[in-house]
């Protein structure tokens, strides 16, 4: 499925070929810490399949509990998270932030993992009160 999306203040654009049966919820510390959040939804792209159309993306390496060296890239001007891929040559897949994606309403998760470092008050959202605005 072929996405695009753009960061918060416009300054990066991309496309991105991506595989709707790899959409997933990661509830794992470096995503709740690097997503100012209690999660990140995330999508997997098919090998070499990101494409930046303008901008340039910075990067940070975090060194996951593995070993494993992980490239996180965000927009240098907004911060908005963009993707995160292991190092190396390509073609590689791209974990893709969907907070970023325009089609990201569409792209409905398929699988949760980390859930060993999931909040426990995640299962309650239903019983808290909700606005359609603040």
């Amino acid at each position: 499925m072929k996405v695009d999306g753009r960061c918060h203040c416009g300054q990066i654009t991309y496309e991105a070929e991506i595989d709707p049966d790899a959409v997933m919820i990661c509830h794992c510390s470096d995503c709740q810490a690097l997503s100012g959040s209690a999660f990140r939804t995330v999508a997997l792209t098919r090998p070499g399949g990101f494409w930046l159309r303008s901008g340039e993306l910075k990067t940070y390496v975090k060194i996951a509990d593995s070993g494993a060296r992980r490239l996180q890239t965000f927009c240098p001007n907004c911060g908005s998270p963009i993707h995160a891929a292991s190092e190396g040559e390509e073609p590689k897949v791209y974990s893709l932030r969907l907070g970023t994606c325009t089609q990201r309403a569409d792209l409905v998760p398929v699988a949760q993992i980390w859930s060993r470092s999931a909040l426990d008050w995640l299962g309650g959202l239903e019983s808290i009160p909700r606005r359609a605005k603040r």
